[in-house]
């Protein structure tokens, strides 16, 4: 299963729901933190008694971090926190629009509840391993999951190769495509086989409404190019 993001350049890109020992790992870096911050807090109030006018303030400091990261984070961090920036994934829509508040006050406020305070954290972690999409509960309801940014490439995929600062695209028309289309155009290619080479070209132009007297083999990798520019 894959999910599809959108570039600003409106180009659909496909990556992998995280994994579950993704996400482990990503909220034990995030506990870390939270451990960091208590032993900053009791030698903080160790050194300095008075620092705090009453009980409930006191209080306030030490939990009001623990409740309020994930989705101070999220909302700041574009869909991360610190722990899913060091594990390279991030949280998205499922029809691939950028989260918004909305989405991202449900995920926290279903976190509280499926925390490790409740139900030993177990309920998550069942939600997302037989889930077919990586969604916890929270995902669910907000219609979100959360994705690998690292997807893998096979050596038979890579057919990219640097472009100037300057390259200019000569046909824009190609973010209609997906990755998927772009993987079935390099096929095309490798194959070496110009019948099938003058197939896809033809039907990629019928697809994306343009027309070009290059050659079917420089117009497919012109595309090629021009997708790659154009996702980066």
């Amino acid at each position: 299963m894959t999910v599809s993001i959108l570039t600003s350049q409106n180009v659909a890109l496909e990556y992998e729901p995280a994994s579950l020992g993704d996400r482990i790992l990503a909220l034990m870096l995030d506990y870390l933190i939270f451990l960091g911050w208590i032993i900053f807090y009791f030698v903080l109030t160790s050194l300095m008694p008075g620092v705090f006018q009453n009980r409930f303030a006191s209080m306030a400091v030490l939990l009001l971090p623990f409740m309020l990261y994930d989705l101070l984070c999220e909302v700041f961090l574009n869909g991360q926190s610190l722990g899913k920036i060091a594990m390279k994934i991030r949280v998205v829509m499922l029809d691939g629009s950028p989260p918004g508040l909305g989405a991202y006050l449900i995920r926290w406020l279903f976190r509280l509840i499926e925390s490790p305070l409740f139900f030993t954290g177990i309920v998550p972690l069942v939600t997302v391993a037989a889930n077919g999409r990586g969604q916890r509960i929270g995902d669910i309801a907000a219609g979100t999951t959360v994705v690998k940014l690292t997807r893998p490439v096979t050596l038979a995929q890579v057919t990219y190769h640097a472009l100037p600062e300057d390259y200019q695209v000569s046909f824009p028309e190609v973010a209609q495509l997906s990755d998927r289309d772009m993987n079935t155009i390099r096929e095309a290619l490798r194959s070496n086989n110009y019948q099938i080479i003058g197939l896809a070209a033809h039907k990629v132009k019928q697809v994306i409404g343009v027309q070009s007297e290059l050659h079917d083999v420089m117009f497919l990798r012109t595309l090629i190019s021009d997708y790659q520019f154009l996702a980066s």
